[in-house]
């Protein structure tokens, strides 16, 4: 990109955004209510991050990156004397609208993948998943712990090590999706190994956590959440699927148009998520499988009433065959028209969780010294950690998948906040883990980018 095109497209963002915030700031002063002012933040969010995301692409980074480094600038603020955006941060309802946007990009990303191109991948998923769990949590509970941060009880190593071993899906999915990759063997790994890192991590988050709390943990205790987690995805999807086909065509006698698809699509990915939060899992796992069973369902029968309505009044009359020949146009239009109609919803709540992600972000950690390197060599096995898992990717592109596990994100934050209210965390580990998962989440998207760019 040339310098006059940067300096042409570089300060619109920034007059805009300055405008607003000017705008917004006589009602900033009058101290509006609750409801008032999350309306006014999240307006100024959505705006801001339309008008970074486009930003960031232009300059050759993807639009999550422009929108995590609004979500710092604006979690930052207040260094600069600007504190009303500290509320925002810590908001219930904010917090809820910015988990529907990652339910809603999860749900996307498995309506544009298929289960069957997910399972052909799933032993070297499997094994890269294994191996992103094992080797960044023995390197945290055993060696960089220890090493960096002596003194501190065992309890604090574990979680540690637990820390490295999440990974953040929606961080890389939306790269991969935002580039058009999702259909690659390496994106198909990558999701892959994400949901085995979501149960593998959430039965060592448990494991360490009842160590804490009870001194002991058992054989059962652990086998009981693999096993609720393979039923879950398992039967999910497998009932799913027996069921999509029929009660597509049930909701059609009701309604054949576009909303009814709309209802079913969001309303299963919306009970998947809330079945799979509900047995202890993530929710973003149980919005990815609702995804997966809707490939290709819909519009599929040519007696479909939506594809009659739509079809027949252009059919010349004496052609038989014309039927036929546009057979594989309906297929394709049916499987991808569900992802279409997700994707205005996607538009409003994903980025209010990614900018919220990056308002987590807590600059001050910075600061000092002492945190900054044991920071920075943690980071440093928080990535090669994941770049081992890539080593089991088989013939795909190794970097690219082990790049792609990398992030940490909300996860990260998730199992240190678990770590510090159980105790078992001093302020200096967790501003270490917070570094960690600042790093790992805004150097993979461009990391990732650059990669795709060169493949």
């Amino acid at each position: 990109m040339t310098f006059p095109a940067l300096r042409r497209y570089g300060r619109l963002p920034l007059y805009a955004a300055g405008a607003l915030l000017l705008a917004a700031a006589p009602v900033w002063a009058a101290g509006s209510e609750v409801i008032g002012a999350n309306l006014l933040w999240l307006a100024l969010i959505l705006i801001s991050a339309r008008l970074f995301a486009p930003l960031a692409q232009k300059l050759g980074f993807p639009a999550v990156l422009g929108e995590l480094l609004l979500g710092v600038v604006l979690g930052n603020l207040v260094l600069l004397g600007f504190n009303s955006f500290e509320s925002i941060a810590r908001d219930p309802a904010v917090a809820f609208i910015a988990e529907l946007g990652v339910i809603v990009l999860l749900l996307q990303i498995g309506l544009e993948t298929r289960l069957a191109d997910l399972i052909k991948v799933g032993p070297r998923a499997f094994a890269v998943g294994t191996v992103g769990i094992v080797v960044p949590f023995l390197l945290g509970a055993y060696l960089v712990g220890p090493w960096l941060l002596p003194g501190l009880s065992a309890h604090a190593y574990l979680f540690l090590g637990a820390t490295l071993a999440a990974t953040s899906v929606g961080i890389t999915g939306r790269v991969f999706r935002d580039l058009g990759k999702l259909d690659t063997p390496a994106a198909r790994i990558v999701l892959g190994a994400a949901v085995i890192d979501d149960v593998l991590g959430l039965v060592i988050l448990a494991v360490v956590s009842s160590l804490v709390q009870a001194g002991s943990v058992s054989v059962g205790q652990v086998g009981g959440i693999v096993a609720q987690a393979v039923i879950f995805l398992a039967g999910s999807i497998w009932i799913g699927r027996l069921i999509a086909p029929h009660s597509s065509r049930w909701l059609a006698q009701w309604d054949a148009g576009p909303s009814m698809l709309f209802a079913q699509v969001l309303a299963t990915g919306l009970f998947l998520a809330w079945l799979a939060h509900a047995i202890g899992l993530a929710p973003i796992i149980g919005a990815f499988a609702a995804g997966l069973l809707f490939e290709p369902v819909f519009l599929r029968d040519f007696d479909h009433p939506a594809i009659v309505r739509e079809i027949e009044p252009l059919l010349p009359a004496g052609e038989p065959g014309l039927a036929q020949r546009l057979r594989p146009i309906l297929l394709k239009h049916g499987r991808h028209q569900h992802e279409h109609m997700i994707e205005p919803i996607g538009y409003f709540f994903v980025p209010v969780f990614f900018v919220l992600t990056g308002m987590q972000v807590d600059l001050k950690t910075l600061a000092d010294p002492a945190v900054l390197g044991v920071g920075a060599g943690v980071t440093v096995a928080a990535i090669v950690g994941k770049l081992a898992a890539g080593l089991a990717a088989g013939a795909s592109n190794k970097w690219l998948v082990g790049w792609g596990m990398v992030p940490r994100g909300e996860v990260g934050l998730i199992f240190a906040m678990v770590g510090k209210q159980l105790g078992v965390m001093n302020e200096t580990m967790f501003s270490v883990i917070v570094m960690m998962v600042i790093l790992t989440t805004l150097i993979t998207p461009p990391v990732l980018t650059l990669l795709l760019k060169r493949q």
